[in-house]
């Protein structure tokens, strides 16, 4: 595919190619957040079955421009998987394909993080094969706070790159961390000063694209066989997220992230 079909088959994304055989995808919404419509959603779900498809492309960078990598979907897509079935059950396929299409794309995904990364957006950061974070990243796993399950990415990566132990600690809390302790934790690949993100990102794709195809995309393969492991737990949590968007503690959340305040959960559970 050339670069006019990446775009058409998915609008809400940019592409380039500066290197033969490195993709680059580019959230670019013109909100600085770089936050995700229903139909970007659906588009960052679904890319990666091409490019697994695709001969010309070896390796893939993931970047942004603006404030953000991405702050994860929008208001209106968190409402409407609030008051909408279908919108729901539509996020809830998405999700599930976005993770396992990572994992099954054979050809490694290089992220360059910068700003916050959160929701959907840290999921693709996360889950790709080499994540390369800015200092000024924050990546930020707030579900807790907002009143559902960590339960989208969270459970199949997290406790593999920065162990169980702080995974626990920070999807509880659903504190941010920069990238410097990201890179402390084992949570990312690298933290690199902000005006070289770029540069190292992209050059860290194009030595992966050099390399002999056949024997990156089996290594990963295999690699990625440790997530695939952890697929019935993924399926589980991801479904106990989808359940709380039917019960009351997600308008408590939602509204104090609109508000920017705190939120005041009921502390009658019935579990």
């Amino acid at each position: 595919m050339n670069l006019a079909q990446y775009q058409e088959r998915f609008p809400t994304l940019k592409f380039e190619q500066n290197h033969e055989h490195v993709l680059e995808i580019i959230f670019d919404t013109g909100n600085p957040m770089n936050t995700m419509s229903s139909e970007m959603h659906h588009d960052v779900a679904y890319v990666w079955r091409d490019i697994d498809l695709d001969k010309s492309i070896h390796s893939v960078l993931v970047r942004s421009i603006g404030k953000a990598f991405s702050a994860g979907g929008d208001f209106d897509l968190v409402n409407r998987m609030i008051t909408d079935d279908e919108a729901l059950l539509n996020v809830w396929k998405e999700g599930k394909d976005l993770v396992y299409n990572m994992i099954n794309c054979s050809k490694p995904i290089i992220s360059a993080i910068h700003g916050p990364a959160v929701g959907a957006g840290l999921a693709v950061a996360l889950l790709a094969d080499i994540s390369i974070a800015s200092k000024n990243a924050r990546l930020i796993d707030s579900h807790t706070k907002l009143g559902v399950t960590a339960g989208d990415f969270s459970v199949i990566i997290w406790p593999l790159l920065c162990s169980l132990a702080k995974a626990k600690y920070y999807l509880l809390t659903g504190r941010s961390i920069n990238g410097e302790e990201a890179e402390r934790i084992g949570l990312v690949s690298m933290c690199v000063d902000q005006d070289e993100l770029y540069d190292i990102a992209l050059s860290t794709a194009q030595e992966i694209a050099n390399n002999s195809p056949t024997a990156v995309r089996w290594t990963k393969h295999a690699l990625n066989n440790w997530l695939r492991m952890m697929g019935p737990s993924f399926d589980h949590s991801l479904a106990l997220e989808m359940l709380g968007f039917r019960l009351p503690d997600i308008n408590e959340g939602l509204a104090s992230m609109k508000n920017k305040d705190s939120a005041n959960f009921s502390k009658n559970c019935p579990i």
